[in-house]
């Protein structure tokens, strides 16, 4: 056998860095807890409440539930019966012998069961206030939509969703864009593009251009220059391989599909 490697303590705070270190799902979950709250004790509908907070009726239940202020007989027969069960079972299956026992869906006793953990937000909220899970299945639904149904406005989501996401060009070069608001609060159609220290403006109407120049989605477009003599082009042929709109020849493998294609 060979020579034992003597065991290293860790640094604390050592370890995976957190990829989104500004999201928490204890402070999130506060926030609209907090919120359905202060509009429940103004007496105030499910409904309205829901409507004021982009929410699910039934996700505001669970919130005040979790709060500890909403009350009625089936929620206390619920949280009863599965505290019973949960004496001697994990979590899913108190659920299901809840269910079980109270001839309901497994849905339906969650439902009257409080939050374990963060709150789901709505698919406006911004992506600090999202898991990173979240935050990639939110690009893969929107990816999906638009390789289905090339429109402008799923195209608009779906950069959206991107902004700041590492990108590469036809000749492999790295780079990002972001996307400013303007003095009304409303986002602007430009897309600035940052490589190295140097920002450039890419216009969403030469985006808009090269999308109508695609024939069809997820072919192989041999060079930017197939998608239009446009501003920036180079740019938005990395962004629609990503997307899934376009595809490369094998001959650029190396250069650019080492970026892969993640959500």
């Amino acid at each position: 056998m060979g020579e034992k490697i003597p065991y290293k303590a860790r640094n604390p705070g050592g370890g995976r860095k957190k990829l989104k270190p500004e999201y928490n799902a204890g402070k999130n979950l506060k926030e609209q807890m907090d919120a359905a709250v202060i509009r429940y004790k103004d007496d105030m509908t499910l409904q309205s409440i829901a409507d004021a907070l982009s929410l699910n009726p039934i996700k505001v239940r669970k919130l005040l539930i979790t709060a500890g202020i909403y009350e009625s007989d089936i929620a206390k027969m619920v949280q009863c019966t599965f505290n019973n069960y949960k004496e001697t079972q994990g979590y899913k299956d108190a659920v299901l012998s809840t269910a079980s026992s109270l001839k309901l869906s497994r849905a339906s006793v969650t439902s009257y069961l409080p939050y374990e953990k963060g709150v789901y937000f709505p698919k406006e909220a911004p992506v600090e206030k999202i898991s990173v899970g979240a935050e990639r299945q939110r690009r893969y639904r929107a990816v999906r939509k638009l390789r289905t149904e090339p429109t402008e406005e799923h195209l608009w989501e779906v950069v959206l969703l991107y902004s700041g996401v590492r990108f590469k060009t036809y000749s492999g070069l790295p780079f990002t864009y972001e996307i400013r608001k303007g003095r009304n609060g409303q986002y602007t159609k430009e897309l600035w593009i940052d490589r190295r220290e140097n920002s450039k403006s890419l216009a969403w109407s030469s985006v808009l251009l090269a999308l109508n120049n695609i024939k069809e989605v997820g072919a192989v477009v041999d060079r930017p220059k197939a998608l239009g003599d446009i501003r920036g082009v180079t740019y938005i042929y990395g962004m629609f391989y990503r997307f899934g709109l376009i595809d490369m020849p094998d001959k650029v493998n190396g250069k650019m599909k080492r970026a892969g294609r993640q959500m």
